[in-house]
Parts: structure tokens; C-alpha cells; sequence
């Protein structure tokens, strides 16, 4: 997905939490109402978190150097990690630690109609953040589910600012149920409920959001259809190239893939023909898949590359301890 595609959708969330943060706490101070505290912070997290993914962009774009050979592309990663651990720590802890308060101490709330309006324009604003990113969200997709489609995004700002959003507009239902139901029924802990099942909402995003970056962050493969059209490149080198003994993809960034490729080539190539079919073979998966930036190719015969495979494999075995390998 395009970076400009992605600061798009960032800085529609950003534009609409930060106004609906300050509207939300104006009129929970105004009221009294725990729900719509709960509504505020999670708004005003989520502005951060925006902030802190822009941050993260900007970090992750920066240029190779002697000491990060390979650029500064996790960096996204990592700051996608940290707002999975604000949305759980903040968000998600403080509205629980408000609506235990407010369950434990409950007292009306005044002017609810402010609460209403408020939340209202609220499901507004985030609405349209919603789309925004859902819409450049499902133009990656394709034809995928959108469970699949989020295991294989590679760009965690698009999926992040939809989880977030997504929480957000359950929240604003939930507080207004829960002032709504307060009114009506005179049960005034039921406002602290609401703030309860606000903070459980948030912990569940986070909880997601944390799981996918986390596998991001760690280092994941490029997509198998990538993968397939690799092997079709390389296929298409008739009988000079007799196997691949290997091919691993990881990425650094959601535009930025490395490639490293073990290949056997025919006997009888010499050493200028092994150069040209290495330069050819990495033009057309350049050209192909702009979005490999790097890529090694080693030429290695299929018996010495499952030499060194066993070997590997009975160092890795004989370094297990005998507690380990009894476990």
C-alpha cells in the first residue's frame, strides 16, 4: 500500500479524534458522566497513537547507513507495537479504573441531551474516518476476506487506524447505551458499566493490534502470491537454472522486501553467462515487484545446499539441552 495512501487515512483520524477528544471531555466535565470520560481519553489516546504512527513513517523512511545496512523500515513496526500497548495501557486501564470508580460512587449525570449530541457528532466524525481508511484498506485486499487480508498487510498504520476506529464507534454505542439505560431506569451504576465495557473494547483492540505487529515487528514473508511469481521468473530461465534450493523473503517495511535466493545452476556455465543470468533474474523481479529493494542470489548446488541444511539442522539438535529435548 502507498505511503501517501496510508498518511491519508492518519491524518483523517488525526483531523477527527483531536476534535472529538476536546469535545468529549468539555461535556463530560460538563455532565459528570464516567461513560463519556471513558469516550474522551479513548479519543485522546488515539490522537497520540496517530501522532506516533506519522512519527514512526517518518522514522522508517529514513535512508541506509553503515550502522542499520538494510534502512530503518521495522521502525515502523516497533511504533505500531508501542500504540497496541498505549490503546491497552491507557485507554483500556484507565476507562476501567473510571467505571469502577463510578460504580463504586455513582451519581447522576446532568444534562444527558449534551452527552447525546456530543456522541452524535462523534459517530459522525469517526464515521468518516472509518470509511476512509476501510476504503484504502479494501483497495489492498483484493479478492481476500478481510481476516486473511489483515494477516497479509504488510502497512500496520491502514490496519491500526481501522481497529481504532472500529473500537471507537462500538465505544460511542456503548456509552450511549449505558447513559441512555442510566436515565431511563434511574440505575446510575450502569453509566460506570458502560465505561467498563469501553475499557474491554480497547483492551480486545489491543490485543489484536499487538498480535499482528507483533508477527510484523519479528519478521514476516512476503506474500505467497509474490512468492509464486518469483518462482515463474525464474522458471522462465528454461534449463540454466536446474533447482532452487532456497528462496526467503522478509520484510522490512511494507514496501520494502529483502530476497535471498539459493540456486543451482547448470554445470557447464561459465562465469560471464552465471553474471548475466544473476543480472537478468534480479531486473525482472525488480520490475515486477518494485517493492524488493534487495536481492541475493547465491549460486550453490542442490546436494552441498542440503549438505549444509543437515548440518545446520544436527548443530541446532546437538545445542538443545537434555531437559529440552526430553520437554
Amino acid at each position: 500500500m502507498a505511503a501517501h495512501g496510508s498518511k491519508k487515512v492518519i491524518f483523517a483520524a488525526l483531523a477527527g479524534n483531536t476534535l472529538i477528544a476536546i469535545t468529549k471531555f468539555a461535556a463530560a466535565f460538563y455532565t459528570g458522566s464516567s461513560a463519556m470520560l471513558s469516550e474522551g481519553i479513548h479519543s485522546l489516546v488515539d490522537t497520540g497513537n496517530q501522532g506516533l504512527l506519522l512519527y514512526g513513517m517518518k522514522r522508517a523512511s529514513r535512508p541506509a547507513d553503515e550502522r542499520h545496512p538494510f534502512g530503518y523500515g521495522p521502525e515502523l513496526y516497533f511504533w505500531a507495537f508501542v500504540v497496541a500497548i498505549l490503546i491497552f495501557a491507557i485507554g483500556a486501564g484507565v476507562s476501567i479504573y473510571e467505571g469502577i470508580h463510578k460504580m463504586g460512587d455513582p451519581h447522576p449525570v446532568s444534562n444527558p441531551l449534551v452527552n447525546y449530541g456530543v456522541l452524535a457528532a462523534a459517530m459522525i466524525f469517526e464515521g468518516a474516518a472509518w470509511w476512509i481508511a476501510y476504503k484504502e484498506f479494501n483497495t489492498s485486499r483484493g479478492k481476500r476476506g478481510m481476516v486473511e487480508a489483515i494477516k497479509q498487510s504488510k502497512d500496520p498504520t491502514v490496519f491500526t487506524v481501522l481497529f481504532e476506529d472500529t473500537a471507537a464507534m462500538l465505544g460511542l454505542i456503548v456509552a450511549f447505551v449505558g447513559i441512555l439505560a442510566a436515565q431511563l431506569t434511574g440505575a446510575l451504576w450502569l453509566d460506570g458499566a458502560a465505561s467498563i465495557a469501553i475499557g474491554v473494547i480497547l483492551a480486545g483492540t489491543a490485543i489484536a493490534l499487538a498480535i499482528e505487529t507483533k508477527s510484523l515487528l519479528i519478521g514476516e514473508a512476503a506474500a505467497p502470491e509474490m512468492i509464486e511469481g518469483i518462482r515463474e521468473i525464474i522458471a522462465d530461465q528454461g534449463n540454466l537454472v536446474t533447482s532452487v534450493n532456497e528462496l526467503r523473503t522478509l520484510h522490512n517495511g511494507p514496501d520494502d522486501i529483502l530476497l535471498a535466493i539459493s540456486l543451482d545452476f547448470r554445470d557447464d556455465i561459465h562465469a560471464g553467462q552465471l553474471e548475466e543470468i544473476v543480472y537478468v533474474l534480479e531486473r525482472a523481479i525488480k520490475d515486477r515487484f518494485p517493492a524488493v529493494r534487495r536481492v541475493f542470489i547465491e549460486a550453490q548446488s542442490v546436494y552441498r545446499h542440503a549438505q549444509i541444511i543437515g548440518d545446520e539442522a544436527a548443530a541446532e539438535k546437538a545445542s538443545v539441552t537434555p531437559g529440552e529435548q526430553a520437554h
